[in-house]
């Protein structure tokens, strides 16, 4: 569109969620404010594969860090009983709060969390879906921040406990 009655304004970002507080992201939690949070989002519906590393690496993660996972919906486990660890399907009005608390967020890579990380300034551990999964868009949104240092990226294909421990433990370190 061209003329004087358009103008370009970038990603839309929900004013919301920039009137977060930490300490209600901690209370909502139960989390103290003596260690680093990480945010761990799959998307609306979970992703097994991102549930299944960071539930499989749980206890080596929580010696270091608090997490708060929202793990989509019918994928909470209620087996798990950590304190350093809270799990939700989703959240709605907490969604500001837990970004404000949070030091990092690992998430696929769709465009729209992404830019909301990016406004927040969270660094960010990027999983984004193989093009076996997908058309490819979350594998280019995350080269892009990449490239331009916004965010660290764990190809779907390389993940495993190791490298995922590994690489969350450096972009907490370089955050």
């Amino acid at each position: 569109l061209k003329g004087s009655n358009t103008e370009y304004v970038g990603a839309v970002i929900r004013e919301s969620l920039f009137r977060g507080e930490a300490e209600k992201g901690r209370q909502a939690c139960g989390f103290s404010g003596k260690r680093p949070v990480v945010l761990v989002m799959g998307g609306s519906l979970g992703s097994q594969t991102i549930n299944g590393v960071v539930r499989s690496n749980l206890e080596k993660l929580t010696e270091t860090v608090q997490i708060v996972h929202l793990c989509g919906k019918g994928n909470v486990d209620g087996s798990i009983r950590n304190p350093a660890y809270r799990q939700f399907e989703y959240v709605t009005d907490e969604l500001p709060h837990l970004y404000a608390m949070s030091d990092i967020v690992v998430s696929r890579a769709g465009a729209n969390a992404i830019f909301e990380f990016l406004a927040l300034r969270k660094p960010m551990l990027l999983i984004p879906l193989s093009r076996s999964a997908s058309r490819g868009d979350q594998i280019a949104n995350a080269e892009s921040f990449r490239k331009r240092g916004f965010a660290k990226v764990l190809e779907e294909e390389a993940l495993t406990g190791e490298t995922f421990v590994d690489s969350l433990m450096e972009l907490l370190k370089d955050r």
